[in-house]
């Protein structure tokens, strides 16, 4: 199992576990703690780290928080899941791993009427690490699920390969453009798009250079 994760975070850029990973326990505690960060009840006595959104922002706005670990008690206890530790160091054949940064990203419903408000733009997330860390760095994305991922609820959807290609443009995290001339692909490469479906408590894994990008949540 090991090596199958490996081969497929080194070869496709990302790892895909669709079936829950950590303690359903964790991540109920985890998912009720959401609300209680936006509703600015944090039981560690502390807040989260200044982000793009804010107690009092328009509730249709995509939520994006960061540092909520800070925050709220169930959110640190599953970000420090082994089990979650464990399926990263087989995708990166890393002997440890140590979390860098959290991010909490909620998507509210967003009608077709209105448009897409809350779609995540094609972009790698070495741009916005690379100020931190060294080039040579192994630092990787992991997402873990706290609901169901549809089709139509706007999951993380990577471009299979994306990691090999070298440096190519990119609109960035916030651009509501996501369509499929929304980056160049470079001579001599296809592109596939794979989106991560998962239960609550799955997980993908992405290298710091694969390109991803997400749709809007149309799921009530």
């Amino acid at each position: 199992m090991a090596e199958q994760i490996k081969e497929s975070y080194q070869q496709n850029g990302f790892y895909i576990h669709e079936a829950p990973v950590p303690d359903a326990r964790l991540v109920l505690a985890a998912r009720e703690g959401i609300d209680h960060i936006i509703a600015g009840d944090y039981d560690t006595g502390n807040p989260p780290d200044t982000s793009y959104w804010n107690l009092g922002d328009d509730p249709q706005k995509m939520c994006k928080i960061e540092q909520p670990h800070k925050a709220n008690c169930a959110m640190a206890e599953l970000i420090r899941s082994s089990d979650i530790g464990a399926i990263a160091a087989a995708a990166t054949g890393a002997e440890m791993v140590q979390v860098w940064w959290v991010q909490l990203l909620r998507k509210p419903v967003t009608p077709e009427s209105e448009g897409a408000r809350t779609n995540v733009g094609w972009h790698r997330d070495w741009t916005y690490h690379e100020p931190a860390w060294a080039d040579n760095s192994n630092v990787f994305t992991a997402w873990i699920a706290l609901n169901d991922l549809l089709e139509m609820s706007g999951p993380i959807t990577f471009v299979q390969g994306s990691h090999w290609w070298g440096e190519t443009a990119e609109k960035g995290f916030f651009d509501q453009d996501i369509g499929e001339s929304s980056f160049a692909i470079p001579p001599g490469e296809t592109r596939q798009d794979v989106p991560a479906m998962l239960q609550a408590g799955g997980l993908s894994l992405h290298h710091r250079l694969t390109l991803h990008a997400s749709g809007p949540n149309n799921v009530s």
